[in-house]
C-alpha cells in the first residue's frame, strides 16, 4: 500500500517521487516506469475517435487513483483517489486516511482546518467539502438531512456514524467546475527546453525551416523564473548550428533502413561507402531533424503530434506548430478531410505500417503520408495528424534572391 502526502492545489506523492498537476503525460508516465515494483496494473483511457474531446487518463487501480490529463495540452489538471482504502495518505506528514485513522468529517476538518461550508448534493446523496485546490466526497443519505439549507449544519448523524470520504480530487484553482491544466510548473523541466509553438517558415512553394517559441526554466540566486525566446532551425543549416540552437539532442538516431526509399528515383541504387543518415531527436520539443548523411546538412524537419493510438505515442511531447499554406492554416488539431478542402495533395497516399525489428506487430494499424510540394502529411485513421515533415534536398540554405 503507497503512503503519499497530499498537497492540495500541486500534488500527490512521497519523497521520491510526486503527480504534480500541471506535468507532462510523459513525465507522468516516467514516474510509473520508474516505480514499477511499487505500482502497478497501470490502464491508459482515451478516446481514440475523437481524442480531443475527452480528457486522458491514467488509471491505477491497484492503488485508487486516476489522472485526469487536459487532451489539448497533455497536461495533468485533476488527481482523483476513488478508493481511499487502497492507499495512505498524510497532510504535512500527519495521517489522515489509513487503516487506523479513518477520514471521517470530524478528521478531515481536524487536519484540514476550519473551511466554508460544505454542500449536499441530494440527487447524488453526496456531501462535498471543499478546500481550495482539495474537494472531499463524503456518501449521505439524504435521510441524515433536516431542513432547508445544504450544509453540515443541516445534516444529523446518530452518535459514531459519521460519514467517511468515498474520494477525493487535488486540482488547480477554487473549485473543481472551474479545474484546468496549469502551465508546466517549474519543478517539472528538469533542464530542458519546453516548445510554446513552432511557425513553420515558407517561401515561394517551398519550405525554409521552422521558428521554435521556447521555454526554459531558469534557477538564480533571487528567485526562480522562465525564460523565453526564439530560435530558427532551416533546411540546409549544419549539425552543429542546430546544436548550438536547441542544445544537444535527447537522442541521436542513424537510420538502418528508410520505408519510403522506395517511392524515391535510384532507390536500388546503392554506393559501397553508403553511410546512414541520422536524426536528432529532441523529445520535449516534438521534433525531429534529420541530417544527410554526408554533409551533415539538415535535409528534414518532423514534427509529431503526439496523438493517443498511434505508434510513437508518449515519446514525444506535441508539437504545437503553425503552418500557413496557399490560404490555409494548418496546425497540430487540424482534421484532414478540411485540410482538403483548400488544397490538392497528392491522391494516392502511401501506406505507412511502423514496426520494431523485435516486435514486428503494430497494434494501432498503419497511416497513410499524403505529399504536398515540399511537405509530407501523416493521417491517423481517426482522420487527425499524426506528423507533418518538411524537406529540402540537404544543401545549404540559400536567401530568397539566390533562390530565385
Amino acid at each position: 500500500m503507497l503512503t503519499l502526502n497530499v498537497v492540495p492545489e500541486r500534488s500527490l506523492g512521497c519523497e521520491q517521487w510526486e503527480f504534480i498537476v500541471g506535468m507532462h503525460f510523459s513525465q507522468a508516465i516516467a514516474i510509473i516506469q520508474s516505480q514499477v515494483g511499487n505500482i502497478k496494473n497501470v490502464q491508459v483511457l482515451y478516446n481514440d475517435t475523437n481524442p480531443l474531446d475527452i480528457d486522458l487518463v491514467l488509471n491505477l487501480p491497484q492503488d485508487g487513483i486516476r489522472l485526469f490529463f487536459d487532451p489539448i495540452s497533455q497536461r495533468l489538471k485533476i488527481i482523483e483517489i476513488y478508493c481511499m482504502k487502497l492507499v495512505k495518505l498524510k497532510y504535512c506528514n500527519l495521517p489522515f486516511n489509513s487503516p487506523e485513522v479513518l477520514p471521517s468529517i470530524e478528521q478531515i476538518e481536524h487536519s484540514f482546518g476550519a473551511t466554508h461550508p460544505g454542500v449536499y448534493d441530494s440527487e447524488k446523496e453526496l456531501f462535498i467539502l471543499n478546500f481550495r485546490g482539495l474537494s472531499f466526497y463524503f456518501p449521505v443519505e439524504s435521510k441524515f438531512q433536516s431542513g432547508n439549507t445544504h450544509n453540515l449544519g443541516s445534516l444529523q448523524f446518530p452518535p459514531g456514524s459519521s460519514p467517511l470520504v468515498s474520494r477525493m480530487t487535488i486540482y488547480y484553482g477554487s473549485n473543481i467546475e472551474q479545474a484546468c491544466a496549469p502551465e508546466l510548473p517549474l519543478s517539472c523541466y528538469h533542464g530542458q527546453l519546453y516548445l510554446q509553438k513552432a511557425e513553420i517558415l515558407r517561401g515561394e512553394c517551398y519550405t525554409r525551416g521552422v521558428k521554435l517559441s521556447l521555454l526554459a526554466g531558469s534557477n538564480n540566486r533571487r528567485m526562480d523564473s522562465k525564460i523565453q525566446f526564439d530560435r530558427e532551425i532551416l533546411l540546409g543549416h549544419t549539425a552543429q548550428d542546430v546544436a548550438t540552437a536547441l542544445g544537444a539532442p535527447n537522442e541521436v538516431f542513424y537510420k538502418s533502413e528508410d520505408k519510403m526509399r522506395i517511392h524515391t528515383p535510384n532507390a536500388l541504387r546503392r554506393d559501397a561507402d553508403t553511410k546512414s543518415d541520422y536524426f536528432f531527436n529532441y523529445f520535449t520539443l516534438g521534433l525531429d531533424v534529420l541530417f544527410d548523411a554526408r554533409s551533415h546538412l539538415v535535409k528534414k524537419l518532423v514534427m509529431h503530434t503526439n496523438y493517443p493510438g498511434h505508434y510513437n505515442f508518449n515519446i514525444y511531447m506535441r508539437c504545437e506548430f503553425k503552418l500557413a499554406l496557399n490560404g490555409a492554416d494548418i496546425d497540430a488539431y487540424c482534421h484532414w478531410d478540411d485540410i482538403c478542402k483548400q488544397l490538392t495533395p497528392s491522391e494516392r497516399p502511401v501506406v505507412l505500417n511502423r514496426a520494431s525489428s523485435t516486435n514486428t506487430t503494430n497494434p494501432f494499424g498503419s497511416t497513410l503520408c499524403y505529399g504536398y510540394q515540399d511537405i509530407i502529411f501523416e493521417v491517423m485513421p481517426n482522420n487527425l495528424i499524426a506528423s507533418l515533415s518538411v524537406y529540402g534536398d540537404g544543401r545549404p540554405y540559400q536567401s530568397e534572391s539566390e533562390h530565385a
